[in-house]
């Protein structure tokens, strides 16, 4: 009988805890961090970081929540990739950027802005990194979601590099940018340097950005002189402890980086990763992990060390 009841007990908590984090799957939240990588004198800078978006035709909930991001007014907006799942959600995708794509923007992609969602074994997830299939072919309109985001002015960084302007005036601060395509498919190559790229000087702010943060690609960007790394693909690592946080981070980065914003180490640059809006729509659960967009605040770096430092 005590056997029978301890199996019932442990059954109903399962399914408690399934329930639960269906739930938070759609519990969308705006974290707010503080990133001290400007320059002493600098104007504080918004940055709006998304990624892993994920989106389905009749996500209407998560297409709201990202359109009433442009309310924050950012002045520079980053994607790091996964944006939608099948082909028939491409449009809602970009009706849901659509706001911000009025606001100064840069992009890298992930593996999942080229292959569709699958079906995979939920279990192998925590087993390690995942893979695609064997001969699968890119199924996804990638081409055009490009399209509409470099015509609007956004950066494309899969491989390349970049610059821009933020402000006007005295106030105008150069960011130079460079970003991998995604490391998941072994697509990363670190392009060489344009002119003037390896004087620092003629630029205020190094970004990187990378979709998933595979340790070498961490390692180049930040030997590449990124002040500040953007990353995704972790989800965060999905499923969460209280008090211990990600289990796995679906690539080779310590789960303990798997979400939020960190010193990388053995360096002075920091990273962001980002838990991401979404989940793979055949395994739609989040566990002590919201999905998240995150606002932040650069700043300039404490006058008595010159390097870059965080807060939360």
């Amino acid at each position: 009988m005590k056997l029978r009841s301890l199996i019932g007990a442990g059954l109903a908590a399962g399914s408690a805890a399934l329930g639960y984090a269906l739930l938070e799957a759609h519990w969308y939240t705006l974290r707010r961090l503080t990133a001290a990588v400007l320059p002493v004198r600098a104007r504080p800078i918004k940055l709006l970081h998304l990624s892993d978006l994920h989106l389905t035709a009749r996500q209407r909930r998560k297409v709201e929540f990202i359109k009433r991001l442009a309310d924050l007014e950012p002045d520079l907006v980053v994607t790091t990739g996964d944006n939608f799942a099948f082909a028939d959600a491409m449009e809602t995708a970009l009706e849901a950027l659509e706001p911000l794509l009025a606001r100064p923007g840069a992009f890298v992609l992930g593996s999942n802005d080229y292959y569709s969602a699958v079906f995979k074994n939920p279990i192998a997830y925590l087993r390690g990194s995942s893979e695609l299939q064997a001969g699968r072919r890119p199924d996804l309109p990638t081409r055009a979601f490009r399209d509409v985001l470099t015509r609007a002015g956004w950066k494309d960084l899969d491989n390349a590099r970049a610059s821009l302007q933020l402000g006007l005036g005295a106030d105008a601060l150069a960011v130079r940018l460079v970003g991998l395509a995604d490391p998941h498919l072994r697509w990363d190559h670190l392009p060489p340097p344009a002119e003037g790229d390896r004087d620092r000087s003629r630029a205020g702010l190094v970004l990187g950005l990378v979709h998933a943060p595979y340790v070498r690609a961490v390692d180049r960007l930040v030997a590449d002189g990124a002040d500040l790394v953007l990353a995704g693909h972790t989800h965060g690592g999905q499923v969460a402890l209280p008090l211990y946080g990600a289990l796995v981070s679906n690539s080779d980065l310590p789960p303990r980086l798997a979400a939020g914003l960190s010193r990388w180490p053995g360096s002075d640059a920091l990273i962001h990763v980002s838990a991401g809006l979404g989940t793979s729509p055949y395994a739609p659960i989040r566990l002590a992990c919201r999905p998240e967009a995150t606002l932040i605040n650069l700043t300039p770096r404490p006058s008595q060390t010159g390097h870059p430092g965080q807060t939360r």
